[in-house]
């Protein structure tokens, strides 16, 4: 099963042309692709692959049939005729099988560039292998920042859950940096989600020797659950019996809404800023044809204390604010707790002016809102 996450995380890359919504797999993500003028032939053979990729493997069957019952009546009712555009289809397409799923997963993507065909559970040539772990390494693996903030508070921005076989030396360098901070600040207000075995990784950082059970995926195929726990071992400094705060936003998605989850529901961080995306169904890329493939979620997430998980609901925060004002909400939170455990005169009353200063920036920023 492992195997097949790291695949399905190389196709998120390697296959970026649907994926990211660009026609270069190093482009940024912003850039816009060539559209497409489509025929009918085009639109009919994109709706029978994509209908029955779903009965195959969507996570729950029944609601697979469903989407192809409502999908089918909206062909009745001739309502893709008048499309000819490719983004517009594939946005169509999406937002039919949404409004029955409620699976912010599922989307169908639209590639300008032709997506090569793949064999099944077929390993990334070694050249692929190449590019994509360049890649990594030319993002960092996601690690954007990490920084230690005056008042001797951690700070990582991380904007993606890259599996841990390639990015385990970045996570141990970036918890190596704050590991002699007094509380640490993990933003993912701008996290798409990820590898939960990446996730998992970052979480062991958190607890100690002992394992602590995080969470679970149960996958269509095969009738399998997987479970997922901290490791005893890391090879950077644990950051343990000290405060961690978790910045998140709506954008804050999948991987990243699971690592929030995971903390907060075994009390181990506290979650500032926004509801999460909701989205909680791992899957996979699949390509439809030359120009069309589609994101299908084939498991489902089951936290082990729950029972249940936050698909279409979301990670509620602790501390419900802005996602604007999160980081300078969290940061005030741990000068205050310093200062209350400090004994030394000198730090308190540094800390009491960083307080005063950030107090009167927070209350700016809220007056604009």
């Amino acid at each position: 099963m492992k195997k097949a996450i790291i695949k399905i995380a190389m196709a998120a890359i390697l296959v970026s042309a649907f994926v990211l919504g660009t026609d270069n797999v190093f482009a940024q993500q912003g850039a816009k692709q060539a559209d497409m003028t489509i025929d009918s032939a085009t639109k009919t053979a994109t709706i029978e692959a994509a209908l029955k990729e779903l009965n195959d493997r969507y996570v729950f069957p029944e609601v697979a049939k469903q989407m192809e019952t409502n999908v089918r009546q909206r062909i009745g009712n001739k309502e893709y005729e008048a499309i000819t555009s490719a983004e517009a289809f594939a946005k169509k397409l999406t937002e039919d099988l949404q409004s029955v799923s409620k699976d912010k997963h599922l989307r169908v993507r639209y590639s300008a560039q032709t997506i090569p065909v793949r064999k099944q559970n077929g390993e990334p040539t070694a050249e692929e292998k190449a590019d994509y772990k360049n890649y990594m390494k030319r993002i960092n693996f996601s690690f954007e920042k990490v920084e230690r903030m005056p008042g001797n508070i951690g700070y990582i921005k991380l904007n993606n859950f890259y599996e841990p076989e390639l990015g385990a030396e970045t996570v141990a360098a970036a918890m190596n940096f704050v590991a002699n901070t007094d509380a640490l600040i993990f933003d993912l207000r701008e996290n798409g989600g990820g590898d939960p075995a990446m996730v998992a990784l970052i979480c062991s950082y958190f607890f100690g020797d002992k394992p602590v059970h995080l969470n679970s995926l149960y996958w269509r195929e095969g009738n399998k659950t997987e479970d997922f726990y901290t490791k005893p071992n890391v090879s950077g400094r644990k950051y343990t019996d000290k405060d961690v705060y978790v910045l998140t936003a709506n954008r804050t998605f999948s991987g990243a809404e699971e690592f929030s989850n995971n903390l907060k529901v075994l009390k181990r961080a506290t979650i500032v800023g926004e509801t999460t995306g909701g989205g909680a169904n791992p899957g996979g890329m699949f390509r439809l044809n030359d120009h069309f493939g589609m994101f299908v979620p084939t498991g489902r997430a089951i936290n082990p204390i729950t029972k249940t998980n936050w698909e279409g609901t979301g990670v509620e925060p602790d501390v419900k604010v802005a996602k604007e004002i999160a980081l300078k909400t969290a940061y005030l939170s741990a000068l205050n707790k310093n200062l209350e455990r400090s004994k030394d005169e000198n730090f308190k009353s540094g800390l009491k002016e960083l307080i005063e200063k950030n107090r009167k920036e927070l209350e700016e920023m809220q007056s604009k809102k």
